[in-house]
């Protein structure tokens, strides 16, 4: 496949890109050179709509551009990773919300968390919002936000179920009330408030992933749309007139893709940085590293690693787009197939980060080694909900044999 003209501007930028990461790791948010230099080269616009100034891309392309940024910047790849897929679900909901997010200007950018930690009212006209979320990535350079929200009374209790469409609450009592519908919402600046000083953590820290906390905020209903419509996938799209074949993929395939493929890209980074340090570095002994066959087996054995991850996360959501584009339905078992790929992926590219990190000496934990922050950024982005292997796992192995996994096996697939 020819490499997209997005990926080649990615490249051609690579320098400058890797050069804005320690003011990014400092300033707790996204430099604006970064920035700039992201929205010259259009990653956020690759799933974007094409009447809106976007790709319209097909998703490897969408992943391998992450890639190419999150190798010289962790946090940049990572707000492109998840920021990102925002275009692609924007273009199944109602038009007119599509308008007054890019009528203006396409190049606006639109942040999440789609955890549903707040509520939706419903209301005449659409619903009252009300909640407090976690991690919104990229935050402070968007201009609209996506939410997840149960929808109830203001005494609908709390979630503790996962975030697919139908979630568990608790009422005041504590016992487990019936399953509730859970939204994804859209909302513009002006009705939600950045929490500034909730961002302080060990790695990715340049995502500046802020709290995001809105109190009663009216939301029309045309800004809404079902987690269970877009968890399907071609549904949405068809509710939508949508018959570009990207937009008939299921959220919980595009979604993870972009994280990732992030995870991925730093694990990349990671490893051109112990190269290039290797290269000319002498151990404790007196040794060359380049004449270390024990140091040489682990960084080969650390780049196959890495290069499977690559190869089979992209394959996985390659294989999801040729079936819809072909008109063949995309079943449950094809959909936990690619998950279960896609979080191996990132657990087996952080483990082969730390095998070469293990192996890169004790300058290696030097602030001013770029090793000790793609080490740090790995292993903050397998934190991310969507690689936690556990029920995905056992539902992945219930669906291999035949057997349909049911309740909360069914989540976040």
């Amino acid at each position: 496949m020819a490499q997209h003209e997005v990926v080649r501007r990615v490249e051609e930028l690579a320098d400058r890109l890797a050069a804005t990461a320690g003011d990014t790791e400092r300033l707790g948010r996204l430099s604006d050179d970064s920035v700039g230099l992201l929205r010259r080269a259009r990653v956020m616009r690759l799933l974007q709509p094409t009447e809106f100034g976007g790709y319209a891309a097909h998703p490897r392309d969408f992943a391998e551009a992450v890639m190419a940024v999150a190798h010289r910047c962790g946090s940049a790849g990572w707000v492109c990773g998840v920021g990102g897929v925002h275009p692609w679900e924007m273009a199944l909901l109602d038009r007119k919300v599509q308008n007054e997010v890019w009528g203006e200007n396409p190049d606006t950018w639109i942040a999440s968390p789609y955890a549903p930690q707040g509520v939706a009212v419903p209301a005449d006209g659409g619903y009252l919002l009300t909640g407090h979320w976690n991690f919104s990535s990229g935050t402070d350079h968007c201009d609209w936000v996506f939410l997840g929200a149960m929808v109830g009374g203001a005494d609908s209790g709390v979630m503790v179920g996962g975030a697919d469409g139908g979630t568990t609450v608790g009422g005041a009592d504590g016992r487990l009330a019936e399953p509730r519908r859970v939204l994804h919402v859209v909302l513009p600046r002006a009705d939600y408030t950045i929490v500034d000083d909730s961002w302080d953590v060990i790695g990715l820290c340049g995502t500046g992933s802020k709290d995001i906390v809105v109190d009663g905020a009216f939301v029309p209903a045309y800004r809404t749309i079902g987690a269970d419509e877009v968890a399907e996938g071609e549904l949405a799209a068809e509710r939508a007139g949508r018959t570009e074949t990207v937009y008939k993929l299921p959220f919980w395939a595009m979604f993870p893709l972009g994280i990732t493929a992030a995870v991925v890209g730093i694990a990349e980074g990671a490893l051109a940085a112990h190269l290039s340090y290797q290269r000319t570095r002498v151990a404790a002994t007196g040794t060359r590293i380049k004449h270390d066959p024990y140091v040489l087996y682990s960084i080969s054995e650390a780049a196959a690693e890495i290069d499977a991850s690559r190869t089979q996360l992209l394959d996985g959501i390659s294989r999801l787009y040729d079936l819809a584009d072909t008109g063949r339905p995309i079943t449950f078992e094809d959909r936990s197939l690619v998950r279960r790929n896609q979080i191996r992926c990132a657990w087996r590219a952080v483990s082969a980060v730390d095998e070469i990190f293990a192996r890169s000496g004790g300058n290696a934990v030097r602030r001013e080694n770029v090793m000790q922050r793609f080490w740090r950024d790995a292993h903050v982005g397998l934190q991310h909900a969507i690689h936690t292997p556990g029920s995905l796992y056992h539902s992945a192995a219930l669906t291999s044999m035949g057997v349909e996994p049911t309740g909360f096996l069914r989540a976040m697939i």
